[in-house]
């Protein structure tokens, strides 16, 4: 290249471009040719610079920056007399210009004009950088409080809705088109929108999400004002913005919206009396995000993403509960508990309002509920009530006395230790060694005649109240107290499936005994008899209190309490927490754990029946200690009154073992009347040998259910042929007869309410040996008695009719036959009272 085309390239192609043409053709004849191979260091950081390079052809990069042709190489540390400050290797074969050290330094001298060049070009670039700086920091400021720095994580699951989701953002991320996402609440929405600017090719740029609620209708916020504060459009440059809630923004702001997505151009705010600027285009990214449709923008968009809700991704629950227990375990530093099938099954039922974050906030609840077990099980990982709370009234609001006297130590502890465990062992003592008839031992006439009646009235008012002062599980709390004094151990955690599978027969064949029991040696005239039943009952629940922690068998294995479960279904109150409070302010849980005193809760072991009050369905796992309300430090625990049974056609769960309960409560009416049944049916058989009388009373005990069953066979065929409509099963219908069963025991025990239990005071004098005359006795008229079982019975059709048709929820043609089973069932009663 000759000298006159050297000085026109350096010209053009080059930053020398600021010397004049006399500097220029000095330095051209200078220059000598220089030849790199690829990979070949050019120069290298902190050392001296030999010389002036000049990249004429090749590519080299320092760590900085790339260099392209026409590059001047070593220029600042010539003239500065400074080491070089980077490294430059070549990319490929590179042909340079080199001009040595010396030479340069001479031409400096010679011509001055080269420092003051340069010096000018080097304050014009100080100046460059210090007014990026400004901007850079102007930027900052402003989209600092929108700054989204990072995904919160991926789409967890495996169901072909999260699939579809995964690609479509895959889809999206690619293009620099505007998006819609587009769902219910609580969907993590902002997430998606982070996923796909992070998975884009300008995933290193600024993504900002704006809230639209709190855009100021002005836009000034958004678009800027001109001649002043840039907005955000033009801060976030080629990044993204999420415009968040697009359904909340401003009115005014619509139509801008539209542009900025149709056209992309804004036009900053001005005030009234300027005219308006000059549209400017906007580069960056736009994501909207929207839980309601708006016709003049969506159709604008590019592409829209319809975030599927958690209702239809229950395939997905699994991974996710076990996604965020994982977090939650790491963070904690413990190991990951595992979620039982039960427990999935229950949020697989629920259709979640709220979503994935009311998932999560149910899954972190759950872990605090959790403690140090290792299973989240359905009564630690509950979802909200899925009903609305209606037709309750609080009476803890109403009576705050009563409210006083349920969190004091006299409910139930002072009654409990102060009362009944002296006095049942009291009962127990008189049954063996006093007289052995109903008529001449008060504590058999007690157990008979005065507390199966009250207890049967008691239920459909206060359910299972009797169990908070039971005379079996004081004992077993004894027990257990003592126990763990004598010999310190860790007690086992309930093998809680295995009780759910087959607590429920256990309790029921315990039952079946009893009634043979009951029958066949004549327990209730027989003292002795009635205290080994109450013994045996006892050493049950001391048994099972020194190998499991609480109230193991109360809950899973105990008759009399399966009894008092299954007809607390009927009470007109029931113990429940409101769930907005248990869910937002509890953190402790120690309505169910048990915990020191906080705020207005006090200390206690927690529920011993391992329920929580927010989330019991019905009134069978609830025995009325009162301890999660001595517990509750926001006063979250409500005692309602409410329809009588509501639960059995709102948020009942029907379970088999529990109607195999009721039909032996049923057919336990029978067995009582065995000798008028047999009467009443004219069969000439004896009872008093033994062998018939057992098979007789099996007959009583099973044969009964036929008449249910055939009602329901009958129900089926009108189903088929007539109706065309599916019945309900046969478990959920059985409850309907539940009143009857109810009303029916009532009215068997009513005749020893009404004339023994009024006879105690002569009857305790005759124990003791005593004979007063004249003692006042209350027996009723056998009318008046008849009349009671009467109603009673007459009641407990009606209401058994009433209830059928609230579960089943079907025409009444299609549910006659069970409703005519009832009627056949009240007349026999009838019968044989």
């Amino acid at each position: 290249m000759n000298i006159p085309d050297l000085v026109t390239w350096l010209q053009e192609r080059t930053a020398l471009n600021i010397l004049s043409e006399e500097v220029l053709r000095a330095i051209a004849p200078l220059l000598q040719q220089k030849h790199l191979r690829a990979n070949e260091t050019l120069v290298s950081a902190n050392t001296g610079a030999d010389g002036l390079y000049i990249l004429r052809s090749g590519r080299a990069e320092s760590y900085y920056s790339s260099l392209l042709p026409g590059t001047v190489i070593n220029q600042e540390a010539l003239l500065l007399n400074q080491l070089v400050s980077q490294t430059i290797i070549t990319l490929s074969d590179c042909e340079l210009w080199w001009l040595d050290k010396n030479s340069f330094t001479e031409l400096v001298t010679q011509y001055p004009q080269i420092n003051q060049a340069f010096s000018q070009q080097l304050l014009t670039e100080i100046n460059e950088l210090s007014n990026q700086l400004i901007f850079t920091q102007e930027r900052s400021l402003i989209l600092r409080p929108y700054l989204v720095t990072k995904a919160k994580r991926g789409i967890i699951g495996r169901s072909r809705y999260a699939q579809r989701l995964r690609q479509q953002i895959k889809e999206v991320a690619k293009t620099r088109e505007s998006v819609l996402i587009f769902g219910e609440p609580g969907l993590e929405k902002d997430n998606i929108a982070a996923l796909i600017h992070f998975g884009s090719p300008l995933r290193r740029e600024t993504i900002i999400k704006v809230n639209c609620n709190t855009i100021q209708a002005s836009g000034a916020e958004l678009f800027g004002r001109a001649g002043g504060k840039p907005g955000l459009i033009e801060a976030t440059g080629l990044g993204t913005i999420v415009f968040n809630n697009i359904q909340e923004l401003p009115t005014e702001l619509l139509q801008p919206l539209a542009n900025l997505i149709q056209q992309g151009v804004y036009t900053p705010v001005v005030n009234s009396e300027q005219p308006s600027p000059t549209p400017l285009k906007s580069q960056a990214r736009i994501i909207l995000i929207s839980e309601k449709t708006i016709p003049s923008i969506d159709s604008l968009v590019a592409k829209t993403i319809k975030v599927p809700p958690l209702r239809v991704r229950k395939a997905d629950l699994e991974d996710t509960v076990n996604y965020y227990s994982t977090l939650i375990s790491r963070a904690k530093g413990r190991e990951q508990p595992e979620i039982t099938p039960e427990a999935l099954r229950r949020l697989q039922g629920y259709d979640f309002p709220n979503n994935i974050r009311e998932l999560h906030n149910l899954v972190d609840r759950a872990m605090v509920q959790l403690g140090q077990g290792n299973l989240l099980t359905e009564e630690i990982i509950w979802p909200s009530q899925s009903k609305k709370k209606q037709f309750r009234w609080n009476l803890l609001n109403a009576y705050p006395q009563l409210r006083h006297f349920l969190r004091s130590d006299w409910w139930p502890t002072r009654i409990n230790y102060g009362f009944t465990l002296g006095v049942f062992a009291f009962i127990v003592v008189i049954l063996f060694i006093g007289p052995q008839t109903r008529d001449s031992n008060f504590a058999l006439n007690l157990f008979w005649a005065w507390w199966w009646p009250l207890i049967l009235v008691g239920f459909p008012f206060v359910g299972r109240l009797w169990c908070a002062v039971c005379p079996f599980m004081i004992y077993g709390e004894v027990t257990q107290k003592l126990s763990l004094w004598l010999f310190p151990r860790q007690l086992k955690t309930w093998p809680k499936q295995k009780a759910e599978k087959y607590g429920g027969w256990f309790l029921f064949g315990l039952f079946t005994l009893i009634y043979l029991w009951e029958e066949l040696w004549d327990l209730p005239n027989t003292a002795y008899l009635s205290a080994c039943l109450l013994l045996l009952i006892t050493a049950g629940a001391m048994i099972f209190s020194a190998i499991f922690e609480r109230r193991f068998w109360c809950r899973y294995l105990c008759p009399i309490g399966g009894m008092n479960g299954l007809f607390a279904k009927l009470a007109i109150t029931e113990l429940r927490a409101q769930q907005g409070i248990c869910s937002a302010e509890c953190t402790t849980y120690q309505c169910y754990k048990g915990g020191p005193q906080k705020g207005e809760g006090l200390a206690t072991l927690g529920c011993p029946l391992y329920s929580h009050p927010a989330q019991l369905e019905d009134n069978r796992d609830c025995v009325l200690c009162m301890t999660c309300l001595k517990a509750c430090p926001h006063r979250s625990v409500e005692l309602n009154l409410r329809p009588p049974g509501i639960e059995l056609w709102t948020t009942h769960t029907p379970r088999v073992y529990e109607v195999a309960l009721l039909f032996l409560l049923l057919n336990g009416v029978f067995l009582h009347q065995l000798p008028k049944l047999l009467a009443w049916l004219n069969l000439n058989l004896s009872l008093d040998d033994f062998t018939i009388h057992g098979c007789l009373a099996i007959a009583a005990l099973t044969l009964p259910l036929l008449i249910p069953v055939v009602g329901y066979l009958n129900i089926r065929l009108i189903s088929n042929s007539i109706i065309k409509l599916k019945p309900r099963s046969f478990v959920e219908l059985a409850y309907g007869y539940l009143p009857l069963v109810l009303a029916a025991n009532l009215a068997y025990y009513l005749p020893l309410g009404l004339t023994e239990a009024g006879q105690i005071l002569p009857i305790t004098m005759t124990t003791f040996g005593v004979n007063i005359t004249g003692l006042p006795i209350l027996v009723a008229h056998p009318a008046v008695i008849a009349f009671l079982q009467g109603v009673t019975l007459l009641l407990g059709f009606i209401l058994t009719i009433v209830l059928t048709q609230k579960i089943a929820k079907q025409p009444l043609t299609l549910l006659l036959p069970q409703h005519l089973s009832c009627l056949f069932l009240t007349v026999a009663f009838w019968c044989l009272h």
